[in-house]
């Protein structure tokens, strides 16, 4: 790909590649509100975030930006960003509320409304089939540690994908399998809040089985020009010094968190060693011949989620002990950098990006790259004067479009690059305590304001770059 990365009136200037696609990204769960409406079921979300004590600050989704009502107007507000993407996941429940059977019509009505509205503003619809609201009835039958659910998903997939395939090219699975798995079946901090190992680990595999088939399924759809991929959340893990325990324990988190995934879906097998790290906690009879041959279908994108990355150690805590995420690491440390941090107290580390987009794209050699999620909360208010200067957040994500690009210029063939989120939302465990948007909103009011940090991306987008030459 050619790109140009310097002008010689401001040596800052950069330009990404021409039609690189720029765009920002959303869940149902945390802006649609309406939970109860046309039809909706519960999901595994409603039922989480109404547990006492399971969201930070008592919030829950009932509401969340109450797009479901206003989603005329949020499409308006991108429209005055000229954005050529948006992301957004479908809700499960609201387009198959038995989680099995015949899809809701009302609730395809909805989506079709948006996908058409995005496209008539130029806005070129992206959809996530699963972005974590799996419905509560699935969960009741066993969740994603049953084989089951990953049947259901194709099926769903492939309902969705006829009823909507005319209108939506691109199609993400499964958003953050990470999470659903670990997050919500291992440290229990997200839903559906169970602190179960070794169904965790199951859990992953049924994941990528479902997305597996559910790609399967609508490839045989057909559709012209559609694309099918696959959005990972993946943390790089560097070990804290030189020692063989350091570099071990950096090898098992790297293994749970980012190889796990890759590996299956970019080779067709797990990790040897993840496996023999796992193997105190469960065997892998869960896998099934010819699953790991469904799970590696060609992915015409694979999506990266990216917010930090770990130094660690080796500690002394219980390799298997339950509520982490990082089962068969349950002992190894986190050590701080001193970096800055964002009010998730994430480290900043736009290197890190680079880091793993050369990494990915120099191992795996994969499909072409996007990255589908990047961006940070901070303490947003509305000024005397009306507005919202998020000064950090420019600063945050101008240092990592800047890797980006340095990325594209080491050969990564990185397509596009999505920035979380579009507006202050509800921050799953968080709940309206963490503002990720480029647009703030009033939860009481459900007023929108645009932040700086919109209109400095809109002139990223309409000068394909960054620096006032570019």
């Amino acid at each position: 790909m050619a790109i140009e990365s310097t002008n010689a009136s401001d040596p800052a200037a950069i330009r990404f590649p021409a039609g690189f696609g720029w765009g920002t990204a959303t869940a149902s769960y945390q802006i649609e509100g309406a939970v109860g409406e046309d039809g909706r079921s519960p999901s595994i979300w409603d039922t989480f975030s109404h547990t006492p004590g399971a969201i930070s600050d008592g919030t829950n989704g009932d509401r969340a930006d109450d797009h479901y009502h206003r989603w005329a107007e949020d499409v308006a507000l991108m429209a005055g960003m000229n954005l050529p993407f948006y992301r957004f996941s479908l809700a499960w429940p609201r387009l198959q509320p038995d989680g099995r059977g015949e899809l809701s019509q009302r609730g395809v009505d909805f989506y079709a409304r948006l996908a058409d509205a995005l496209r008539e503003r130029g806005i070129e619809p992206w959809v996530t089939l699963y972005h974590w609201d799996l419905p509560q009835v699935l969960e009741d039958a066993g969740g994603w540690p049953a084989r089951d659910t990953a049947l259901r998903f194709a099926d769903y997939a492939e309902k969705v994908h006829d009823a909507l395939g005319e209108r939506i090219r691109f199609w993400t699975t499964l958003n953050e399998p990470y999470c659903s798995s670990l997050l919500g079946y291992a440290a229990g901090v997200h839903a559906p809040g169970r602190k179960e190992p070794a169904n965790a680990i199951r859990a992953i595999h049924h994941l990528l089985l479902g997305h597996g088939l559910a790609v399967q399924a609508m490839r045989a759809g057909g559709g012209d020009g559609h694309e099918y991929g696959i959005t990972l959340n993946l943390t790089p893990a560097m070990p804290a010094s030189e020692s063989e325990a350091d570099a071990d324990a950096a090898r098992r988190s790297d293994g749970i968190s980012n190889r796990i995934f890759l590996d299956p879906l970019l080779r067709g097998s797990y990790p040897e060693d993840v496996v023999a790290d796992l193997e105190p906690l469960l065997a892998f009879d869960h896998v099934q011949d010819g699953d790991l041959e469904t799970i590696a279908q060609p992915l015409d994108a694979l999506g990266i989620n990216y917010y930090f990355r770990h130094l660690v150690r080796a500690g002394s805590g219980d390799r298997f002990g339950g509520g982490t995420p990082q089962v068969g690491a349950g002992d190894v440390e986190i050590v701080s950098r001193g970096l800055p941090r964002t009010e998730m107290g994430w480290e900043i580390d736009p290197e890190g990006l680079y880091h793993i987009l050369t990494r990915v794209w120099r191992e795996y050699g994969p499909p072409p790259l996007w990255v589908t999620e990047n961006g940070r909360a901070s303490a947003d208010v509305v000024a005397d004067d009306g507005g919202v200067h998020d000064a950090d957040r420019i600063e945050y994500l101008d240092a990592h479009f800047r890797a980006a690009h340095r990325a594209i210029e080491d050969g990564v063939d990185l397509r596009g690059y999505f920035v979380w989120t579009l507006m202050d939302n509800f921050e799953w465990a968080y709940g309206e305590s963490k503002r990720f948007g480029i647009v703030h909103v009033d939860y009481e009011t459900q007023q929108r304001t645009p932040k700086d940090s919109s209109r400095w991306f809109a002139g990223v987008i309409a000068r394909n770059g960054l620096g006032e030459d570019a």
